[in-house]
């Protein structure tokens, strides 16, 4: 199969020197796409800056904001046949950029940024690109993990949600192990032990795989 895949964090621009972003390192993507080599598949991985190297084999668009990784799964989303968006892609941006370093100022204690909302990517495969291959989303949650994964899932469209609590400590985040659940239509949640990146990636993929051959058969 062909399939896209997305990875790591963005980075949203304040100043010259400065941008908005968050923990991501890009393992699980990354993990992801090493699986979906292993397994015979085509990969595109749209990455945001990470510390990684890409798997040997796989097509590799690197990008910066949410807005460039928006315009590359629009331009690169069709002709997939599963789509897999683990990337952390920032919900805000600063809503202007500063032609200057932002400097301190006298006695002011305080600074107040305007922030808008970016693209969603996730929300605009079905709605606004068009999509209908298998769509597989990620929700890196805090708390209510099966509510807000299940209300995420729906919103979006996704063919299957994965869920994962990054307030535990060990997995998520810039760790090498996770523990996920996985949220479908119509079925009970499916939990997946704490495992490495690399091991839940596998398994992951195999069950990406049947699923998807399910829906095409259908």
């Amino acid at each position: 199969m062909k399939i896209l895949i997305t990875a790591g964090p963005t980075r949203e621009p304040l100043d010259p020197v400065r941008y908005l972003t968050n923990r991501s390192s890009g393992k699980m993507g990354y993990a992801l796409a090493q699986a979906a080599l292993e397994a015979g598949h085509q990969v595109t991985l749209i990455s945001g800056p990470t510390a990684l190297t890409a798997p040997e084999g796989v097509s590799l668009i690197r990008i910066e904001t949410a807005r460039q990784m928006f315009e590359a799964v629009r331009d690169h989303l069709a002709s997939q046949d599963v789509a897999i968006f683990s990337a952390a892609v920032a919900d805000y941006r600063p809503a202007a950029v500063a032609e200057q370093k932002i400097k301190k100022t006298g006695d002011t204690l305080t600074l107040t940024l305007t922030l808008e909302k970016t693209e969603d990517i996730l929300g605009s495969a079905r709605s606004l690109f068009g999509y209908t291959g298998f769509l597989v989303g990620f929700a890196a949650e805090t708390q209510h993990l099966l509510a807000h994964a299940e209300e995420k899932r729906q919103r979006k469209g996704c063919d299957l949600l994965i869920a994962n609590d990054v307030s535990q400590p060990g997995i998520g985040f810039d760790s090498g192990e996770n523990e996920v659940t996985l949220c479908l239509p119509d079925a009970a949640p499916i939990p997946l032990p704490r495992q490495t990146k690399a091991a839940l990636a596998r398994e992951l993929l195999a069950f990406i795989s049947q699923q998807a051959t399910l829906k095409t058969s259908l």
